[in-house]
């Protein structure tokens, strides 16, 4: 393109009226911070028109062009550098008021951003040194000049100004770039915690490519359109949708992030109601896909579609779900900072996963019912132990004592109350039996049944230690020496901790016909690889009470926060492509651990 004066003076005017424009369009009538968003970007876009246009060109309103003053070049280049960031930041100044703007407003912005920033690279093009020499010769000459007079006052104070404001120039500028790069085009993001153990520990870099995913301007719906498709396996960084969502909280997190890179990661505001660094955004493994429906059993995920109506195993997610830290790749494994559980826990789990597995429901029928008529025989066998323990009060156990940590805690105390409470044949009996008598129809939901059946291991095993004990204390053995359930009950006990993040209730739920729902389209379902260390789109942050078995009104009781859901792809910021730090573990991010 063959530049001169005056073509160029023409794009630079064009400039400052475009960026004029923009200031008119962020004018804000509102009593908040959007007021400040109008003459913000005006006073910048005057300040920049009079050195650019006045000074650099000469041009002034009803008088011919002096021909302007080159010496002004080093000073128009700087302001033309900022001109995008300054209307960026009015941009998301007019849209953090109490009120948000219109679409079209949005659009109409946009579009003079993009105007401005394409001339203010245009123009920064022809007026960098090695441009100017090659079509303005007598500017060039200019600037040659001033360069040698200012190499020959490089001492004293001005001279050091001159240089610390050079460097703090640089500073923002880069901070500036780096902040568009991270909202537009590609974001460095460090590895907070060990959820994605073995792929990712913590501290590890890796590089989130965002073009492809639909980045769209602060505070706004305007942006690329998404193009990358998600498939099961990928593995997504997104905003974490348990916060909120609202345009204050998104203002915040705007301006924590050029905090952030302003204190070179030293200073972080983007914090929840406790003071606390909030887990935004999130780095995942999509495990679910629009049409399916999910739930995961011990540790299996199933899915099913329209298409295939029966729950079958999702057998990928085997390849990079991790349940046991301490069978991972030796290298990896002197990086991971906790063990969840060690090899002797997750032997216990599994013990009790096989019980439940092999555990019929008509077979707990029959156990409870023989275990009822044991305690029947006992406590009814002879006028001996009538005289001698019968006779008390009502016998009950309080909701707190049916809560999973408590139930086996006082056992022998609770078996002495039984024994001489007025009801405790009926109670014992009802307590062991009154279940069989609303069993669910479970259908398809694995989930409900597998609870279940834990459920009948705690009452049987209730049981079988109360009858135990009701023996040893007819017999006048030493309550020291009865029966406290053992290691079989610290594994049940242990186990509903784990619950959780071993199973997962069917997602998204089913009607109450029965008919089934799916994960919506451009809707994702994640979890870390880490599933007992992951709180991911499995949990909620507020826990609820929740039972093994709704169906039986001595339900064993759990503190649970297991709320599944889907994650929408508009907060999706894009996929972990590279992993660049370590060296060691350098490379695309694969199941690299176990």
């Amino acid at each position: 393109m063959k530049m001169n004066n005056n073509a160029l003076s023409k794009i630079v005017v064009s400039c400052c009226a475009l960026s004029a424009a923009f200031s008119v369009s962020a004018l804000s009538f509102h009593a908040d911070i959007s007021l400040l968003a109008f003459p913000f970007a005006a006073a910048y876009t005057l300040v920049l028109s009079y050195f650019a246009v006045s000074k650099l060109f000469g041009i002034r309103p009803g008088a011919a062009s002096s021909g302007g003053d080159p010496a002004f070049i080093p000073a128009v280049r700087t302001m033309m550098q900022y001109e995008p960031f300054v209307l960026l930041i009015s941009f998301v100044l007019r849209r953090a008021g109490d009120e948000g703007t219109p679409y079209a407003l949005d659009c109409i912005e946009v579009f003079l951003w993009c105007a401005v920033s394409v001339l203010v690279l245009v123009v920064l093009h022809f007026i960098s040194p090695k441009s100017i020499r090659a079509w303005s010769p007598v500017w060039h000459q200019v600037l040659v000049d001033r360069k040698y007079e200012a190499r020959k006052g490089r001492f004293g104070r001005r001279w050091l100004l001159v240089e610390a404001l050079g460097w703090v120039d640089a500073l923002v500028q880069a901070v500036f770039m780096v902040l568009l790069l991270n909202i537009f085009l590609v974001q460095l993001y460090e590895i907070p915690s060990e959820s994605m153990v073995p792929e990712f520990l913590v501290k590890d870099r890796v590089v989130v490519f965002k073009v492809l995913n639909g980045p769209k301007f602060p505070l706004s719906d305007i942006g690329l359109p998404p193009v990358k498709k998600y498939g099961r396996g990928d593995i997504v960084v997104f905003r974490n949708p348990h916060y909120s969502a609202d345009r204050k909280s998104e203002v915040r997190t705007f301006v924590s992030q050029l905090v952030f890179m302003c204190t070179l990661t030293m200073k972080n505001i983007n914090v929840d109601e406790s003071g606390m660094p909030k887990a935004d955004p999130l780095v995942k493994r999509v495990v679910g896909v629009p049409g399916e429906q999910l739930v995961m059993v011990d540790g299996r995920l199933y899915s099913r579609t329209k298409d295939s109506p029966s729950f079958s195993v999702v057998e990928d997610d085997a390849s990079w779900a991790c349940w046991n830290l301490n069978a991972v790749k030796e290298p990896v494994k002197k990086g991971i900072r906790e063990f969840v559980l060690s090899a002797d826990d997750v032997a216990a789990m599994e013990r009790v996963e096989r019980a439940k597995s092999a555990l019929s429901v008509e077979e707990a029928r029959e156990k409870c019912a023989a275990i009822a008529d044991e305690f029947d025989s006992l406590v009814e066998g002879g006028s001996v132990s009538s005289r001698k323990f019968g006779g008390g009060g009502e016998f009950s156990l309080s909701p707190r004592e049916l809560f999973s940590f408590a139930y086996f805690d006082g056992i022998d105390r609770k078996s002495v109350s039984l024994f001489n409470a007025a009801n405790r044949s009926e109670w014992f009996r009802e307590f062991m039996t009154g279940w069989c008598a609303s069993v669910p129809d479970f259908g398809d939901d694995m989930y409900a049944e597998s609870n279940f059946k834990l459920n009948l291991l705690f009452k049987m095993k209730f049981g079988s230690v109360v009858v135990k004990n009701v023996e040893n204390l007819l017999a006048g053995v030493p309550m020291s020496l009865w029966d406290d359930g053992g290691s079989e009950k610290d594994d049940l006990v242990s186990y509903v901790e784990l619950l959780d993040r071993r199973s997962m209730p069917v997602f998204p739920a089913s009607a109450s016909d029965g008919t089934p729902s799916y994960i919506p389209e451009n809707c994702y379902f994640m979890m870390g690889d880490n599933r007992f260390n992951s709180l991911d789109m499995r949990h909620s942050y507020e826990p609820h009470l929740a039972s093994l078995a709704e169906s039986d009104k001595f339900g064993v009781l759990y503190p649970s926060n297991i709320a599944p859901m889907y994650v929408p792809r508009s907060k999706i910021l894009g996929v972990a492509s590279y992993r660049f730090w370590p060296v060691s573990r350098k490379g695309v991010p694969g199941h690299t651990g176990m």
